[in-house]
This record gives C-alpha cells, sequence and structure tokens, in this order.
C-alpha cells in the first residue's frame, strides 16, 4: 500500500472509530430544548406564594441512551447553581427509576411518574419549575442523569445531598443537560 493510500486509510479507520466512540456516549437530551437553549415560560414554576413564579410548572420531556450495561438503576437531578442568590435551588430530586427506563414524557416528572421523589428545595418531591426574580439574567438549570449500581430501593424523601451521599461508589456514569430561563 502506497503512503498516500495509507494516510486516506488510516485516516478513515480513525475517524469512523471515533464516530462510533462518540455514538455509544451516556448521552442525556430533551425534545423540548437544545443543550445550553433557552427553556419556554411554560416550564417555569407556579407558585402562589411566590411572584417570581410566572410558568405553568410543566416539566420537559427527557430521553437518553448507552447507560453503561450493568446499570441497576438512574437518577435524576436538576439544579440552579445561580439560585438563591448563588448559593444554588435544588428543583428535582429523582431516583430509583429504573434500568429499562429511556426517558419521561411531558410532565411525568411534575406528576412523579416512574421515580422515587426526594426533597428538592422548596421542599417537595415533584418537579418545581424555574422561578428566578426578574433582572437575575438567566440561570443555567442543570439536569444531570447518573447511571448507578444501586437496586431501586432507596426510601422516599432524600435531599440532594443525602442522595449524593448514598450514591458514593455506587455512580457508573453521568451526562448532563442545561436548559436556560430568565425573566
Amino acid at each position: 500500500m502506497n503512503c498516500k493510500l495509507r494516510g486516506v486509510f488510516c485516516s478513515a479507520l480513525l475517524l469512523y472509530g471515533v464516530q462510533a466512540y462518540a455514538n455509544e456516549l451516556f448521552n442525556l437530551q430533551s425534545p423540548a430544548f437544545a443543550d445550553n437553549a433557552l427553556m419556554e415560560k411554560k416550564f417555569a414554576g407556579n407558585a402562589s406564594n411566590n411572584p417570581n413564579c410566572t410558568g405553568e410548572n410543566q416539566s420537559p420531556a427527557l430521553v437518553w441512551s448507552n447507560p453503561p450495561a450493568s446499570t441497576k438503576s438512574f437518577a435524576l437531578l436538576v439544579h440552579d447553581p445561580e439560585g438563591a442568590n448563588g448559593l444554588g435551588v435544588t428543583h428535582l430530586v429523582a431516583y430509583n427509576i429504573l434500568p429499562s427506563t429511556t426517558g419521561f414524557a411531558p410532565n411525568d416528572l411534575r406528576d412523579g411518574k416512574n421515580y422515587t421523589g426526594g426533597k428538592n428545595s422548596p421542599g417537595n418531591l415533584r418537579w418545581h419549575g424555574p422561578c428566578p426574580p426578574p433582572g437575575s439574567g438567566a440561570h443555567h438549570y442543570t439536569f444531570t442523569l447518573i447511571a448507578t449500581s444501586l437496586p431501586p430501593t432507596l426510601p422516599e424523601g432524600l435531599t440532594r445531598e443525602a442522595l449524593l451521599d448514598k450514591l458514593k461508589g455506587h455512580a457508573l456514569a453521568a451526562s448532563g443537560l442545561i436548559g436556560r430561563f430568565g425573566q
């Protein structure tokens, strides 16, 4: 094989290998918004005791692919690191998601379907949509899906910190997605 042909062959093999590897990555997406894009107002929270909650509290659909083969359950966290003036606000703590699950339909997270709820910052066990104060800019809502080696038997009501503590030594992989929202 001549040098030029060998270079083309090696480049093609390398490109194919990189593409095949990229297709195998654990991946979290939403059909409702692209990574790091603005989320629609309908996903914002709706709470009568908070004038910053001006939305419909709908939860977005999520889909994922290529989790590790040894996954026994998933956990999903949604956290706003800019919330509470930089102290952070947790909008969802969901776990005991069965390993056969490949996503959530619209409003499943709001309605508590197919997961065990943990306590979010407002103190409830389900999706609590974004409620950033006007003028604070577009906050970043980080959706983190964690594949775990734990069976889906954790008790209801764990906080974000308690769940992360339980996952130590049991997290197999994670995938993230960021949605932004501001008023």
